[in-house]
């Protein structure tokens, strides 16, 4: 592919976004550029501190349980009192958790803060997701949130780099640099993000209104829905075992902390690199297919791990799951779009974001012990496993899709324009 094409193919990929989408995917760059505690707090708490990996599990899977908390919260809080309030709410009170959690050092103590962190960091996501769906018009929500995630994997390359030099100075300084980077982003909403939420739900969801009909246990009845939100939780407690299995086996092999970091460096270096091209390529194609080689390329990619002596080949295993979660990751998001009625899409996406939320709970606690009784290739070949059953269920359950609704936005919202295609071609540069 020529120079020429490749400019042509990322002008097509970037334009015809409305600028609001621009402020929160700025948002979500600046939060990942500071991310540091999901990342290094197992070699934090095992290297630095000295316990054990089960008690690393442990407080990884409190931090779990504060978001399979405020998934929920934050959906309902996304409907009810918006976006723009769910998200300064979310963040600056992460801020100031992630600073807290350095100043701790008691067991119980750390525990509690970790589980304050994860209730805070996780509330944020279901309003994101929202917003992304209600600013954008339906033809263009995959290339969005592949960019949207692209920002994370930047954010993330640069931040994992740094972190892992980081860490070997100060762990301290490490959180205070994330919940100075947090309460930036809580700046950048405050300043430059108006509010999204459509016109019912601004409405406040009166009598028989369309919030009534979608509230939670609607969404808990919805049984394709449901069966999505299973299988992305199987995907995402494989994709958790590289910020929590994989530190923890690297560093039982002998592993320093900059080795994990150049390792798992990969992943966000890939996904900057080609989630563009990927996102071209997938962007019209099966969502079925795609999350079945999505979950298959996830497992294996793990497993694979069993095999890893050195760090140049624990990076070539990062290689195999990374091209998995660049597949999944949109189409996943774009499916649960599809799937949500445009009322009660901050409870839908707080329902998936359970998924994550619950994976992030079962999974520290399921590698810590595995680890610490059977040894690292137990669980690398656990998660090949839990990979082929994904796949074996989106096969099953994919089925014809719903076709998208239009969007009635409330008067002065962001996007307003959305539902009848109205896109400023111009990409804001911010």
């Amino acid at each position: 592919m020529s120079v020429t094409s490749l400019r042509r193919a990322a002008r097509e990929t970037v334009s015809g976004l409305p600028r609001e989408f621009w402020w929160l995917w700025t948002s979500t760059l600046v939060n990942r550029l500071g991310a540091f505690v999901a990342t290094f707090m197992a070699l934090y708490l095992t290297l630095d501190r000295g316990y054990s990996a089960s008690y690393a599990g442990l407080v990884a899977s409190l931090h779990g349980l504060g978001g399979v908390v405020s998934s929920l919260g934050g959906g309902v809080m996304a409907d009810r009192l918006g976006r723009r309030p769910t998200l300064l709410v979310a963040q600056a009170s992460t801020a100031v958790f992630v600073a807290l959690l350095g100043f701790v050092h008691d067991p119980v103590a750390i525990a509690a803060v970790a589980f304050l962190v994860g209730m805070a960091s996780n509330a944020s996501r279901p309003a994101v997701q929202a917003m992304m769906a209600d600013i954008v018009r339906p033809e263009d929500r995959v290339r969005a949130f592949s960019l949207n995630y692209w920002a994370i994997n930047l954010g993330f390359a640069v931040s994992s780099m740094a972190a892992g030099f980081i860490a070997e100075f100060s762990y301290l300084a490490g959180f205070l640099i994330e919940a100075g980077m947090t309460m930036a982003c809580a700046v950048v909403v405050f300043l430059k993000l108006p509010e999204s939420r459509p016109a019912g739900d601004a409405q406040g969801g009166g009598k028989g209104g369309a919030e009534a009909s979608v509230g939670l246990t609607a969404v808990l009845r919805d049984r394709r829905f449901m069966g999505v939100v299973g299988l992305s939780f199987l995907v995402a407690l494989v994709f958790q075992q590289g910020s929590v299995g994989l530190p923890v086996a690297m560093g039982r092999a002998g592993f320093t902390p900059a080795d994990y970091g150049v390792a798992i460096a990969v992943n966000g270096i890939l996904i900057v690199a080609l989630q563009i091209p990927v996102t071209r390529f997938i962007e019209h194609r099966d969502a079925k297919r795609l999350l079945v080689v999505s979950s298959l390329l996830a497992g294996y990619g793990f497993g694979l791990t069993a095999f890893a002596g050195s760090v140049g080949v624990f990076a070539l295993t990062v290689c195999v799951w990374t091209l998995g979660e660049m597949i999944n990751a949109p189409t996943q998001t774009g499916l649960v779009v599809r799937l949500s009625p445009v009322h009660g899409r901050g409870r839908y996406q707080g329902v998936y974001s359970l998924s994550w939320s619950l994976a992030a709970l079962v999974a520290p606690l399921m590698s810590g012990a595995v680890i610490d009784r059977l040894g690292a290739r137990w669980l690398w070949g656990m998660c090949a496993a839990v990979g082929m059953v994904a796949a074996v269920g989106y096969g099953a359950l994919m089925r014809r899709l719903p076709k998208e609704e239009p969007v009635a936005f409330a008067e002065g919202a962001v996007g307003a324009g959305a539902a009848a295609g109205e896109r400023s071609s111009e990409v804001s540069t911010a």
